[in-house]
């Protein structure tokens, strides 16, 4: 392992983590969940757990990320906040 690749991976992960959850628009929240979904299957993928990263790949950057987006598409707003 690589200490220097993991040290930066998890600041991408904690920079996703807050941006996240400060950020006040679902669409943007969501696509930065994604992004975490990404540095976790890399950071998984660096550590050697190929099976773990496939499967964060899979459901966490892909499909969930989908799912949410479409859950997003199809609320309506009820405030311009």
């Amino acid at each position: 392992m690589i200490w220097q690749l993991d040290i930066v991976l998890l600041v991408f992960i904690v920079i996703c983590a807050v941006a996240a959850i400060t950020v006040r628009d679902l669409l943007s929240a969501v696509i930065i969940l994604g992004a975490y979904s990404f540095f976790m299957c890399l950071l998984w993928t660096e550590m050697g757990a190929v099976d773990v990263a496939f499967t964060e790949a899979s459901v966490g950057a892909g499909i969930g990320t989908v799912l949410f987006i479409a859950a997003i598409a199809r609320t309506a707003r009820r405030s311009k906040d």
